[in-house]
């Protein structure tokens, strides 16, 4: 598609003029913000410069839906007027079926490969060599989905998931024994991507260079990301140490502090969470993950803590930190299903996982406090985790 703008625009004001202005027009089954929640369109793609005051580029959308389908949703995209407070104007220009392109790319290719690749050359001994010691290096890796995408062994049966930009990148986490990783392997983000991600808890973790704030902002329009981490500015994913990978890691911000109203990721603001949260300092650690140390100050919720301390014990506390229930920690469920209606939080003397969590939660607690968590893979933002360290 064509675009010509009365006047200076960003990529953004054009990107919001297509949502913006097609919304409600074809209803629900062609609404563009829907079809590309379900993978039926994909990125918008704009290419504008401005000149003399003017702007002037082209729009690339990419569609799985059937020839009618394309033809009404670019037919609507004419009847955008304004992109940010300047008049424009957007003409489709055409519509390819780049199936027909990419089977012509073949053919010529095959010819191509037909006559010049069957070539009964001798052996290379050290390119067999330089051969098998990558197949060594990346013996782990796994090819996954229907578009073969690189990716750690643990990815189809992990509850969450890492998404990273290659293969190197899986490579590197493989390294230090992070194995549920797999790699978009390019600017467009596979059907394989989109459908996981819909599945599983995910964590995007790209590159602090341009190319990584291009590849999230596109992951987060057209997949489900629970969770961002992004490497230090200038810094790759592939090329870091172990303490490196870990720490943006552990700082994982959810998707929705960093998304602005348009559904576009703010990247400055990405940056600047990514910076603000130091987690080199203990003091500053045990206040980010709501630790606390055991003092017994009577009706404190420290001193909770200290009496329940290997008793085996789960309490239900009220506002005023009063006792409303206890029970046998292993009861803990039957506890949180009989919920007093004044409950405000759980103490308990055992290992909380996601289940104890997912009741918790059911039944409107603010927090959990417990000597250890395992396997939480999603934590409800209302709730906090207190973990109770020994004095």
């Amino acid at each position: 598609m064509k675009l010509e703008a009365e006047g200076v625009v960003q990529k953004s004001d054009v990107v919001g003029a297509i949502f913006g202005q097609t919304e409600g027009l074809l209803g629900e089954e062609l609404d563009l913000r829907e079809l590309q929640r379900t993978g039926r369109m994909g990125r918008i793609d704009v290419q504008i410069a401005s000149v003399k005051g003017d702007t002037r580029g082209e729009i690339h959308m990419a569609s799985s839906l059937d020839k009618a389908e394309t033809a009404i949703l670019a037919a609507s995209l004419e009847t955008i007027d304004r992109v940010g407070p300047c008049i424009a104007r957007v003409k489709v220009d055409r519509i390819e079926d780049i199936r027909v392109t990419k089977r012509q790319r073949i053919i010529n290719r095959a010819k191509e490969l037909l006559i010049e690749s069957f070539d009964e050359g001798s052996i290379d001994t050290n390119e067999i060599m330089d051969s098998v010691r990558e197949s060594s290096r990346i013996e782990k890796i796994i090819e996954f989905g229907e578009d073969k995408l690189p990716a750690g062994p643990n990815v189809p049966d992990s509850d969450a998931i890492i998404v990273v930009e290659g293969r190197a990148d899986v490579t590197n986490l493989l390294r230090y024994g992070i194995k549920n990783a797999i790699a978009v392997e390019g600017t467009n983000i596979p059907e394989t991507i989109i459908d996981i991600c819909n599945r599983k808890t995910a964590t995007a973790f790209v590159d602090g260079d341009r190319g990584g704030d291009l590849i999230l902002s596109e992951l987060v329009q057209v997949a489900e990301i629970d969770f961002v981490a992004i490497s230090p500015r200038g810094r790759s994913v592939e090329d870091m140490s172990r303490k490196e990978i870990i720490k943006p890691l552990r700082n994982k911000i959810p998707v929705e502090y960093i998304v602005n109203k348009d559904g576009e990721v703010d990247i400055p603001e990405l940056h600047h969470r990514m910076e603000m949260i130091d987690s080199s300092t203990r003091e500053r650690a045990r206040k980010h993950r709501d630790e606390v140390r055991i003092q017994k100050k009577p009706g404190s919720m420290e001193w909770h803590m200290a009496e329940v301390k290997e008793k085996h014990i789960a309490r239900i506390l009220s506002e005023n930190l009063d006792i409303l229930k206890e029970s046998d920690a292993d009861l803990v469920d039957d506890l949180l299903t009989h919920m007093p209606p004044d409950g405000q939080g759980l103490i308990i003397d055992r290992m909380v996982d996601q289940k104890i969590v997912d009741y918790a939660y059911s039944a409107d607690l603010e927090y959990i406090a417990a000597p250890d968590f395992s396997g939480i893979v999603k934590k409800p933002v209302s709730m906090k985790l207190i973990k109770i360290l020994q004095s």
